[in-house]
Parts: structure tokens; sequence; C-alpha cells
């Protein structure tokens, strides 16, 4: 599933709209992470325990969010967003929401297409055709440069 914060998908044509979707959860903070988390706030720096209960947070409101868009027909999500709010002393309330739509990618010559997009067309032509599709290797990722610093090889992975 495509999920984006912008409002269209470089690429690809929105064929059809489905509606908000989210995902939604109220979680309570333990009270030996909440006492570690304390002790920790007063040296300052990361507090790893509240870290973690969010990013797990974010992962279930996201997982809801996309079950609810496949359920509607949709595959992909545009305009998603996340919000966080407190409610009471130990509860934190995560939504991520967006709108579910149906996306299709823009061929080879078609205006607004992307080497994203002609490549994921190809590949569907192929894959109907009963021709085995061949996979890409992936770019090695890039260093980034900063300027004044010697260029940084790639890692051999």
């Amino acid at each position: 599933m495509l999920i984006v914060t912008s409002n269209e998908i470089p690429g690809h044509r929105i064929d059809a709209v489905f509606g908000e979707v989210m995902g939604l959860t109220v979680r309570s903070r333990d009270i030996g992470s909440q006492m570690l988390a304390g002790f920790r706030s007063l040296g300052g720096g990361e507090l790893p325990e509240m870290t973690r209960a969010l990013y797990e947070s974010r992962q279930e409101v996201m997982a809801r969010m996309v079950n609810e868009a496949q359920q509607r027909g949709a595959n992909a999500i545009v305009a998603m967003r996340f919000d966080t709010s407190e409610m009471g002393t130990n509860w934190t309330e995560v939504c991520a929401y967006g709108t579910a739509v149906y996306v299709l990618p823009l061929g080879e010559g078609e205006a607004g297409a992307t080497g994203q997009s002609i490549y994921l067309t190809k590949n569907a032509s192929q894959q109907a055709a009963g021709q085995p599709v061949q996979p890409q290797q992936p770019a090695p990722p890039q260093q980034p440069q900063f300027p004044g610093q010697p260029p940084v090889p790639p890692q051999q992975f």
C-alpha cells in the first residue's frame, strides 16, 4: 500500500476516492516506565521508554488505518497525518488518518509519468502476458555529501 503525506502521488492517477480512513489507539503509560522516564528527565536527553511506546503506538495505528483502507478496496492513502494528544495524566491518544484512494500508475508517454510508474506499468503488462518479471537490482545507497568533506566510498552490503 502506498502511503503519502501529499495530496497526490507522482506518476499515479487517482481513479477512485473511498473517503477518510483512520487508526486510533489510547494507551496508558505503565508506572515502571513512567517512573524511570521521570528520573531520566532530570538529566535531560531522550527517554527511550517513552520513545518506544510512541513508536509502537504509531505502528499500531498505521496498521489499523491500512486495514480499513484495504477493506474499502483502496491501494493507497493520500494526505496521511498523525495526531497525538494527552488524555488525563497517564493516557495518550495516537491517531493516523488520511484519504483512501485507488491509484493507477502512469505509463510511458503519459503526461506526469515517472520512472517508477513506467516500471510498474511494464511489470504489470509482463505479468498479464505470463512473462517472468526480471527483478531490478536496487542502486546502492548514496552517502550524503557535505561541503568541505571528502567523498565517502559506497558501502558494500
